[in-house]
């Protein structure tokens, strides 16, 4: 039985459709010229739910470029969201357990909603969920947060950018703009800009420890009811947002019984910089530079997903040298954030030694980066068609140089560190995540295949050159800090290996295909995600065929980072709590963007 029959067997008044997306290459010659192609008919409907089902990526012959069949497109009432939800995660031939991305959305007169991407890791196919509102006064559509994990911090970001209540939700709460005068939700489309509305507030935000949760009575009425989050007689304290083991202005409130942790609740947004909003402002060129500024040590591989996923809407044809060297850059940047986690692991540990070896052997890798790019924290490199300039005449020998000091220096590492007896009674058997809570929360990246899920874009969904080459998944099964340190540390091995297999093969070609001026992406939604060093980066962009995107979000790799703290912390000693926030790894602008 095919997902169409399931889905129309449990839900009798779905109707279905396929829906052509712009996916497939065009000749070099017409690539160039990046004219707008027609797309399927984008016409305002009445309130619905729409499920899109891509088949597999293809290779087209005439390149490496992937592209993607028609997608199924099937419409529900959007009550039935919560029968759907159930039935694709529950189904044992669908068994869609991982939510990618969730999206909140104002689709104007068709009213507020939200795009699901979701993806079976065991069948390993993928559908997307659109569901939809007409009511803008008081917008409601019933949460999925039981269903996966990962949804309960989207949907507070959901609720907080376009007022979207979520019934059956735990905790309806504002997630970055956390203060309770603050007026609006600023991504609605009519949401009112101007400073009188919310001008600049010198007091500082008030600490409330109640929270509304909403539920559907036997009549179906909306019930709010208050909830406790932190009682007067427990013991709490803050750890940030100026604590230097958050790594960022992020802030704990910690409630200890002794010194264990009894209680965990996570607050975000002290750095946040309405990224997504402003993109809605700016030319598809321009929005390239957010990319690199939210998790800047991923920023190659941000600003390449940014890219791909602009391209797959124009259609464009990319030289095999640019994805030769978008490869290469994507793995020296992830040698280079491996290292700095490394770093500043020790140094959260007590091992200073160790924090100097890791931050001296980036710098050999930022000099190379340095000499091709002109930067070496924001790069600027990729741009919508290729490279920015390329390479420099002394990359290929420096990068060989590199590679053949950095191998000897990983077994120092190892000596000085992972073997030591304080390292691993701080981190082993602390922290443990299990596989299904890895993928429930949508925690990617070196903490999902240290709980035994290899979750790895490159190979789940592999682009640019990543299924030309051979490296392993780095995967454990222990789910703890451990682990998760040897996942990132045998990564650094894998990648050496895979540019080892490029660097001395770079072909011959353009480094950029000429695109025009202003760049307009036909009508439709794209997303592209890449292996960035945290886990899956995602793009979504939603065009109405302007110069300006309708609708931009970015796939967080850290808010799932953090939504699993309050999970593997519960039980663990308030010391343990460095070790495994140093362990999972997140960078603090990623997750408030």
């Amino acid at each position: 039985m095919t997902i169409r029959d399931k889905i129309a067997a449990s839900i009798p008044e779905a109707q279905f459709s396929m829906q052509e997306t712009p996916g497939d290459v065009l000749p070099k010659d017409k690539a160039s010229q990046t004219e707008c192609i027609p797309d399927a008919d984008f016409s305002v409907q009445e309130p619905v739910m729409t499920v899109t089902v891509p088949s597999d990526l293809r290779r087209d012959n005439r390149s490496n470029q992937r592209v993607q069949e028609p997608m199924m497109t099937v419409t529900v009432p959007p009550e039935s969201l919560s029968a759907l939800a159930e039935l694709l995660k529950k189904d044992s031939e669908l068994n869609f357990d991982l939510l990618r991305c969730l999206t909140g959305m104002d689709w104007g007169d068709r009213g507020l909603g939200v795009v699901y991407h979701l993806e079976s890791t065991v069948h390993k196919h993928t559908l997307i969920v659109q569901t939809a509102t007409a009511n803008r006064e008081n917008p409601e559509l019933p949460s999925v947060c039981h269903i996966w994990k990962t949804a309960e911090l989207n949907e507070r970001e959901v609720y907080d950018f376009f007022g979207i209540n979520f019934t059956g939700h735990p905790d309806m709460r504002r997630l970055f703009l956390r203060r309770d005068d603050w007026v609006g939700h600023p991504l609605r489309k009519d949401y009112d800009m101007s400073r009188e509305i919310n001008p600049l507030r010198m007091t500082n935000e008030s600490v409330i420890d109640t929270t509304t949760t909403t539920e559907i009575d036997e009549e179906g009425r909306v019930v709010e009811q208050k909830a406790v989050l932190f009682g007067e007689d427990e013991y709490v304290i803050n750890i940030g947002p100026q604590h230097p083991a958050t790594h960022g202005v992020l802030r704990f409130r910690v409630s200890l019984e002794g010194e264990i942790i009894k209680k965990l609740n996570v607050y975000c947004g002290y750095i946040h910089r309405g990224i997504e909003k402003m993109c809605e402002s700016m030319t598809y060129p321009q929005i390239a530079a957010y990319t690199e500024r939210l998790d800047y040590l991923s920023a190659m591989q941000n600003r390449h997903a940014y890219c791909m996923c602009v391209e797959k809407g124009l259609q464009i044809e990319i030289p095999e040298r640019v994805q030769y060297i978008r490869t290469i850059m994507d793995e020296l940047q992830r040698i280079n954030s491996h290292l700095l986690f490394f770093s500043t692991l020790c140094m959260d540990l007590g091992a200073l030694t160790a924090f100097f070896y890791g931050f001296r052997d980036r710098e050999k890798i930022l000099d190379v980066l340095e000499e091709t790019t002109g930067g070496r924290l924001m790069f600027n490199y990729n741009v919508i068609g290729g490279v920015q300039a390329d390479i420099h005449p002394n990359f290929v020998g420096r990068v060989k140089e590199f590679i053949a000091y950095m191998r000897p220096q990983l077994k120092e590492y190892h000596d000085v560190f992972t073997g030591n007896i304080i390292t691993r009674n701080r981190m082993k058997g602390v922290g443990l995540l299990s596989r299904e809570d890895a993928v429930s929360y949508g925690a990617t990246g070196g903490t999902g295949r240290a709980a035994g899920w290899a979750c790895d874009v490159r190979k789940r969904h592999p682009y640019s050159m990543y299924d030309k080459v051979d490296f392993k998944e780095i995967t454990y099964r222990e789910g703890d800090c451990f682990a998760r340190y040897m996942v990132r540390m045998d990564e650094i091995v894998e990648s050496m290996h895979i540019i080892d297999q490029l660097i001395d093969n770079i072909p011959e070609g353009e480094y950029r295909v000429k695109t025009k001026p202003v760049i307009r992406l036909p009508e439709g939604f794209y997303y592209s995600a890449v292996e960035a060093s945290r886990g899956e980066f995602g793009v979504y962009i939603e065009s109405r065929g302007d110069k300006l995107p309708y609708r931009v979000k970015f796939r967080s790799t850290g808010l799932p980072l953090i939504a699993v703290i309050e999970n593997i912390a519960q039980g663990v000693k308030i010391a343990d709590l460095i070790a495994i926030g140093g362990t999972l790894d997140y960078i603090v602008p990623d997750i408030d963007r």
